[in-house]
């Protein structure tokens, strides 16, 4: 007689980090702030009443593992959605389900979304008003800031829980966990425990997955012990979280931005590095830094410009990872130039006039007069020509619009050229003061 095991479909082997994922509260590491004794979130499953949240936080750190134990301590249904793959046919199936479950048993209904941000407006408001009646109780997950994310009418009905990257403590807990799920004893050198923890980036998915790729390359190597250097072979290449459009993008360009403007070199650098390590194509941050020569140097070092812009070119002749070198030198050189917002200050300034001042006409002195009907009306008398002035300069002249006062939009700073150019208006303006017949 054959056997019917010999007709088993043979089922693939459960990746570590399913394996590995919590059955209970107590068993969740990390987010000590919000599942200690008395903080938010456990209050929340002692309750025994569940209520609509966002539990926004980077990868790995336990999302969808806390929206499971929810429906598991509530003794609710638990409907999990991706809003990367879902539309609203999906989320009115879940409706279905919600109404069935409670017409027949009266049970509870949790609608996990992860990945909510992806979910554009009308998505979102579709499953509102189930989630408004109590049909369903919404669990949201997102990596992005929900309160550019999701939109207000739900946001409002929702608690919104900040999740943290794990730390090394806490993946130091779950290395420990992954060994014991191994098919044959694997250890871990201490260095080589720091390097997958460091790897890892407060990411316990990835941490498993690596766990995983170690343990496949000890076993052809058929050694039991793994050193660091075993590590870096089979982990060729593991990128820091970079999410290009995502709250940890912006981060990251925030705090380069900050320490060029606050003259930090080694911070500068350390931030550039970190976005080139995670990701960021190179020129996208040589586009960052030609804004920052701009805005937070301008006139106390118009090198500063130049050189943003060289660094950009040299990239683009050698590629990586040469022309990266280039980007170094232009970063570091922007962070200790002296700074000046002065022509940003400028600038802003001007715009926000022009948009709320009244349409001035040129002055006719200013005025162009190519034909003899135009100098006939005026136009381009009495026009200085300040090449034939002392010094190049027609001092008294006005080259504003009539009657208006002057604004005085740029104020040039006492550093680096600026302080050069401050004395030079200082004294213009004083020739302007004491000009005969100043306009």
């Amino acid at each position: 007689m054959v056997s019917s095991d010999l007709f088993k479909k043979n089922e693939p082997a459960a990746p570590l980090a399913e394996r590995l994922r919590p059955h209970s509260i107590a068993e969740v590491v990390g987010q000590s702030h919000l599942l200690a004794a008395g903080k938010p979130l456990q209050l929340a499953f002692e309750s025994g009443k569940p209520h609509s949240m966002i539990l926004w936080g980077p990868p790995g750190v336990g999302k969808t593992t806390l929206a499971r134990l929810m429906a598991q301590a509530f003794d609710a249904q638990f409907i999990a959605i991706s809003a990367v793959l879902a539309g609203v046919k999906d989320i009115r199936d879940a409706v279905d389900r919600a109404e069935i479950t409670l017409e027949q048993t009266g049970g509870h209904t949790i609608l996990f979304v992860d990945e909510v941000h992806r979910f554009n407006k009308s998505q979102q408001d579709a499953f509102l008003p189930f989630v408004e009646q109590g049909l369903l109780t919404f669990i949201g997950a997102t990596t992005e800031n929900p309160s550019f994310e999701v939109n207000s009418a739900l946001l409002s009905r929702a608690t919104v829980y900040v999740l943290q990257p794990l730390s090394e403590a806490d993946l130091g807990v779950l290395i420990e966990r992954a060994l014991t799920q191994c098919k044959g004893p694997l250890t871990l050198t201490d260095s080589a425990r720091e390097l997958v923890v460091s790897y890892a980036d407060g990411d316990a998915r990835r941490l498993f997955n690596m766990v995983e790729q170690v343990e496949v390359a000890a076993t052809a190597r058929g050694v039991h012990e793994v050193d660091d250097a075993l590590v870096r072979d089979a982990l060729t290449q593991s990128l820091k979280k970079f999410d290009k459009g995502g709250e940890e993008f912006y981060d990251q360009i925030s705090a380069l931005h900050k320490s060029v403007r606050g003259s930090s070199p080694d911070a500068a650098l350390y931030w550039m590095c970190r976005m080139l390590d995670g990701g960021a194509h190179p020129l996208y941050v040589g586009r960052r830094l030609v804004r920052m020569a701009s805005e937070d140097i301008g006139l106390a070092d118009p090198r500063a410009l130049a050189l943003a812009l060289d660094a950009c070119a040299t990239y683009e002749r050698l590629g990586s990872p040469e022309g990266e070198l280039a980007l170094a030198e232009a970063v570091i050189y922007l962070a200790v130039a002296p700074k000046s917002n002065a022509v940003y200050g400028a600038y802003n300034a001007a715009r926000a006039l022009i948009r709320s001042d009244k349409s001035r006409p040129v002055p006719l002195h200013l005025r162009n007069a190519p034909t003899r009907l135009m100098k006939d009306l005026g136009y381009g008398r009495d026009y200085r020509y300040a090449h034939n002035e002392a010094d190049a300069y027609a001092a008294g002249e006005s080259y504003l619009p009539d009657g208006m006062t002057p604004p005085a939009f740029y104020e040039p700073t006492e550093r680096g050229l600026e302080a050069k150019i401050r004395a030079r208006l200082d004294e213009l303006r004083e020739r302007d003061r004491k000009a005969p017949g100043k306009k």
